[in-house]
Parts: C-alpha cells; structure tokens; sequence
C-alpha cells in the first residue's frame, strides 16, 4: 500500500525493519525519512500526519529496503556525525562510532601540538582533535588509498586541511619525525570472531576491524616503536575492544611507556589505554 502520510510511511517502515532484525528501527527510520525531505531528524516527529508525495515516499522505500539488507544508515545517506561535527562516510571506511569519543575526551585531556594517526579512516580521531585545537598540526596514516581520500575531503570540509596530511603508510612505515601525541582505533578483531558480528559489519572494510589474527598484531606494531616517534612525555593513546585493555596496557609497558591506565568508554567498559614516553 502507498503511503499518504510521513506516519504511514514511517510506520510501514518500523513493521519491515523490526521484520527483518534491525535492533533501532524507529530511530533509523525517521533518520532515512529526514534524509529524503531534506530535514533535521528532530522535527520527523512533528510530521506524523503531513502528506508524502509518491516521490518521496518511493524514495524512502527503496532506502528502507537498503536498510532491509543491512547496510548500515550512515552508509546509506553518506555521513555520519562524531564528535559534534559530520563526516563523509562510504564502505571504504570504518563507521565512526560513539564509543571512539571516549579516545577523542582522553587526548585532550592535556595539551599538544603534534599528533600522528595510525590508520586514519575516515580521518574522524584526527580531525576532531584538529578542529578542538586550532594550533595544532597532524599526520594521519592508512595503508587504504580510498580511505584516505575520504580522510582528505572530510579536513576540507571540517576546514582544517592546511594543518593536516595524510600519507599511505603501514604503520610507521612512511612516518618520520616525532610526536607528543599519538593516536590510533586498530583492527582489533580476532579472525575467528569475525562470523559471529552484526550483519552490519559486513559492509564495512575488513581491514579497518580485524588482524586477520588475534586481535592483537596492529597493537604489537604500534607499541613496539612508539618510542622512536614520541617526544619525551609524548602520550601514546588507542581504542582497544572491551575485554583487551590489560593485554594492551602489559603491551605498554613492555614497550617502556610509563603512566599507564585503561579509560572507559560511555558504558563503562575498558575503552581506551594511555601511556606516556620517558
């Protein structure tokens, strides 16, 4: 049946997604609506009983059946929003979660000047932190040409594009110099866990979540030279999955970093580990 209101269409929409085990399906779907009439997701709401053009309504289905098949809502309308600003999404990068907010809070908890982002993505840690601190410069980091094509875009759009650049470069290996602040959201998934994720992920690059091994081979890397790229009392900072902070943290100081701790994200998990540079 055709729609004739932004409430019959949302509803029909909610029955489809919730059919097909979206865990949010009200919430994604006045996010898609919003997308297609071109307004803030706040006033769907207000909506309900105002009329839907064929058009629109044509529209709205063909992105609810994207949403069917599990292709997540930022890749479906290109963006994402993180840390107070958007950012241009697509499948050749990791969708920017809530959870990485807990790394952005913790880097600036202290000043720098100079930060280095290991496996960039979407640039999204790196330009957050850019765009918190105007005097600032950085390096971000991916062995992703595609990726760091969106990073780029996404520093021309957030206008802080003269105060970054971004390199191909497999860890450190295209990195010189050295940095009071170190950052990086490795791939942390174990090859044997892969299976078992959200149908979701499965549009996302599988280089951006998983070693391939362990969950653990991308922290070795980093760790095992941080010291050669930090200042003296530069901070070394990643996001790890919820149950490796103490594997990480071990990581840490078998690689002479001092100060260690693991932070929490917005739920209370081990989010993010710390260390400083003698």
């Amino acid at each position: 049946m055709i729609p004739n209101t932004i409430g019959q269409a949302l509803r029909q929409a909610v029955e489809r997604l919730t059919k097909a085990g979206v865990d949010i399906p009200t919430r994604d779907a006045r996010l898609l609506m919003a997308f297609v009439l071109g307004v803030e997701p706040g006033r769907i709401t207000l909506m309900d009983r105002d009329d839907i053009t064929f058009d629109a309504a044509m529209d709205f289905r063909a992105l609810i059946e994207k949403r069917r098949a599990r292709i997540p809502v930022s890749h479906i309308v290109g963006r994402r929003a993180f840390y107070g600003r958007d950012f241009i999404v697509t499948e050749d990068v990791l969708d920017p979660r809530p959870d990485t907010e807990s790394l952005i809070n913790a880097a600036l908890s202290a000043p720098f000047e100079l930060v280095l982002d290991l496996g960039t993505g979407s640039g999204c840690i790196l330009l957050s932190l850019l765009a918190e601190r105007p005097n600032a410069t950085g390096v971000g980091t991916d062995l992703s040409r595609a990726a760091l094509e969106i990073a780029q875009r996404n520093a021309e759009n957030l206008g802080v594009d003269t105060r970054c650049i971004f390199e191909e470069s497999d860890w450190y290996s295209a990195v010189g110099g050295r940095y009071d602040l170190i950052v990086s959201n490795p791939p942390y998934i174990a090859a044997n866990e892969m299976e078992n994720l959200e149908p979701e992920l499965s549009h996302e690059p599988r280089m951006a979540l998983t070693d391939e091994c362990d969950g653990l081979s991308a922290y070795r890397a980093i760790t095992a030279e941080a010291g050669m790229h930090l200042t003296s009392g530069g901070r070394l900072m990643v996001e790890t999955g919820w149950t490796q902070g103490a594997v990480v943290s071990e990581l840490f100081k078998d690689a002479g970093l001092t100060e260690v701790s693991i932070l929490p994200d917005l739920d209370g998990r081990d989010r993010v580990v710390t260390g400083t540079w003698r």
